[in-house]
């Protein structure tokens, strides 16, 4: 491991078609503390076919080591790093001649704050994005330029989750209109740090539409 690339190296898990037949893929981010395996276990409820599924692993089960509403500096160089992975794994699935509007982005929790943190820094039209329980990164909000050109976006968390302020899902949902996206974003009442039926739903339909040929 990398003291400067802490994530370079680290397993990367895939279930679903191989990528020579995917329609579509799914690369997946855990959420603290967890494992590429778990995040892989929400597939089994998408049923979804012709989808690859790719989860990278954090190094020492955490993205970055502190609360995901600290200074940025905080999280270095974990974030960077984190995000450099991120963007190792779209930039191979484009390598293998899949479009970035075949590809949806997933994250849980810490993950859903690194997937958000990913696409809002590389603005551009992507198959979908789902933040389940995650805001954008860092102390306060910044500016984020260029256009997302309609990219479906789904954010859904607790309105009580003990990880994630309310205001910052809604400020992060206002942030991606403003680049130009399709934002769903959803509040649910006194619900756990967890993923529910309805948000399970809702990813599924947004990926059904992206496998359409």
């Amino acid at each position: 491991m990398s003291t400067n690339d802490p994530h370079q190296g680290q397993p990367i898990r895939y279930t679903g078609v191989g990528l020579e037949h995917a329609k579509a893929v799914m690369i997946m981010l855990h959420g603290r503390g967890a494992t590429a395996e778990d995040i892989l276990t929400l597939t089994s409820e998408f049923n979804q076919s012709g989808f690859l599924y790719i989860a990278p692993q954090a190094a020492g089960y955490q993205w970055y080591p502190n609360r995901f509403m600290m200074p940025i500096a905080t999280n270095e160089p974990y974030l960077s790093s984190a995000l450099k992975l991120v963007d190792d794994n779209v930039n191979a699935v484009v390598a293998a001649g899949i479009p970035k509007t075949k590809i949806v982005l997933l994250g849980f929790s810490q993950g859903a704050c690194l997937a958000l943190e990913y696409v809002a820094r590389n603005p551009q039209r992507y198959g979908g994005i789902a933040g389940l329980s995650g805001g954008l990164i860092g102390d306060v909000i910044r500016e984020y330029h260029g256009s997302m050109d309609e990219t479906p976006m789904f954010l859904g968390c607790s309105d009580k989750d003990m990880h994630i302020p309310k205001e910052r899902v809604i400020e992060s949902a206002a942030v991606f209109r403003g680049l130009g996206a399709n934002v769903i974003d959803r509040l649910y009442p006194n619900m756990g740090h967890t993923v529910n039926e309805d948000e399970l739903e809702t990813v599924s339909r947004m990926m059904a539409s992206v496998s359409q040929p």
